[in-house]
């Protein structure tokens, strides 16, 4: 049995891929972010996103002869937030794929400018992150961005707009991952579960933990192990007092003891 206590898990996951570069390897993994002890057997890779808008600035008075940046982004971001990546080779893929805007900036020419609020603002650019399974890739992410946008300027004529992946942060990404859901790993994991709790775990490419990049991905896609995410925590993460209910950390202490006996064959 081998713990792993790594930094960087928000960093790309930089301790967990420093370790399996160096050799680290198992015959099994759980990863032990917060799923409210649902075994989650699939989550997403996740990627950043730029987009600009470039329209035809006028006066107010004039706006009729614009082409409105900033109106043509808010009629934008629906379309983008209903997206689903066209391939996805089954709805469980197709499940844990999303597209989030995170910020939208909108003023006159690249530079901003923001001094004549009288003006019709020709420039937006909006940052977001997208999310797909594994088999999915970005290049098809890219061309279903663009299907949006090739939309998006025939609804408003004279509209320019550009799409392209940011990877300027050089941090390693967050692979996805997945494990069958009959894998002798998660099925010792859904027996414990059983035995502690009384009722059957919930299994399978759940979410919101399905939208969240971990450290199993690096497992899976760099290390070739076979694994399963599950731990304590879930409903109280990423939001303020993040916290985890003890009740529900003590019972994931018992399933991993009685998961780790199972698989290592210890009476």
């Amino acid at each position: 049995m081998i713990l792993t206590y790594v930094v960087g898990e928000l960093q790309g996951g930089v301790g967990t891929l420093a370790a399996v570069e160096q050799g680290l390897r198992a015959d099994y993994f759980i990863n032990s972010e917060p799923s409210d002890l649902q075994a989650i057997t699939m989550h997403a890779a996740a990627f950043l996103f730029i987009i600009e808008l470039v329209g035809k600035t006028r006066h107010l008075s004039k706006r009729e002869e614009a082409v409105d940046a900033i109106r043509a982004a808010c009629d934008l971001v629906p379309h983008l937030t209903e997206m689903t990546f066209s391939d996805a080779p089954n709805p469980d893929h197709a499940s844990i794929n999303r597209v989030h805007v995170g910020t939208i900036r909108g003023a006159l020419s690249r530079d901003f400018d923001e001094w004549r609020a009288p003006q019709v603002a020709d420039f937006v650019r909006m940052t977001g992150s997208g999310r797909h399974g594994p088999g999915q890739t970005e290049a098809q992410a890219l061309k279903d961005f663009r299907k949006v946008l090739d939309t998006l300027g025939a609804r408003w004529p004279g509209l320019k707009t550009d799409v392209r992946i940011d990877a300027a942060d050089g941090q390693p990404r967050m692979p996805p991952f997945e494990v069958p859901k009959d894998a002798r790993i998660v099925t010792a994991l859904n027996a414990a579960y059983l035995a502690v709790r009384g009722e059957a775990q919930p299994a399978g490419p759940i979410t919101p933990p399905g939208f969240h990049g971990t450290d199993a991905g690096h497992l899976y896609a760099r290390g070739g192990m076979e694994g399963v995410v599950c731990g304590p925590g879930g409903k109280f993460n990423t939001m303020p007092d993040e916290r985890v209910d003890i009740p529900d950390y003590l019972d994931m202490i018992r399933i991993y003891l009685m998961t780790m006996c199972d698989i290592c064959e210890l009476q």
